[in-house]
């Protein structure tokens, strides 16, 4: 019942609203594999400026744990201090889904895992929201959420 009721609205949907629909998600997930591409190697500083490059000027970023900041440099300091060489993100397998928002462009939502660099372990899992914003035949992120961060794997309870 449940499927049935989340296919609803695509079987409404024409079917030039359909394929849109899917250029919409291979679009958005093909920026979100590349944003996060340069994300995991952004301890090369050409690489941290290329995933500045995603990102809108005035971008805001909500990080449950971390606080607010309201323009691109400083969600850039925060990552060059916090997270270049020290973890990368991979996208959960299957959880990323893009919604289409009109005259604007789409929201991306799923989650990701971070892994330490040093030892390889995923450890860490988050959920996250991307509002991207198509302007002038180009894409850019204006606001991320990033909350829920979790251990990725809950410790085992003890008898």
């Amino acid at each position: 019942m449940k499927t049935t009721l989340r296919l609803l609205p695509l079987l409404l949907m024409s079917p030039a609203a359909v394929l849109a629909a899917d250029d919409l998600a291979t679009t958005i997930t093909a920026l979100d594999d590349a944003v996060f591409d340069s994300f995991n190697q952004c301890q090369d500083p050409a690489q941290l400026q290329k995933h500045a490059g995603y990102f809108d000027p005035a971008v805001e970023f909500y990080h449950d744990t971390g606080g607010v900041t309201w323009t691109r440099e400083a969600m850039l300091d925060n990552t060059r201090r916090h997270a270049c060489g020290r973890y990368t993100r991979e996208r959960v397998a299957g959880s990323l889904q893009v919604f289409p928002v009109k005259d604007f462009g789409a929201i991306a939502q799923g989650s990701h895992r971070f892994c330490d660099t040093a030892s390889g372990r995923c450890e860490g899992l988050a959920d996250f929201v991307m509002l991207w914003r198509l302007h002038d035949g180009q894409w850019s992120i204006t606001r991320v959420l990033s909350y829920a961060h979790r251990a990725a794997h809950p410790p085992a309870v003890q008898p």
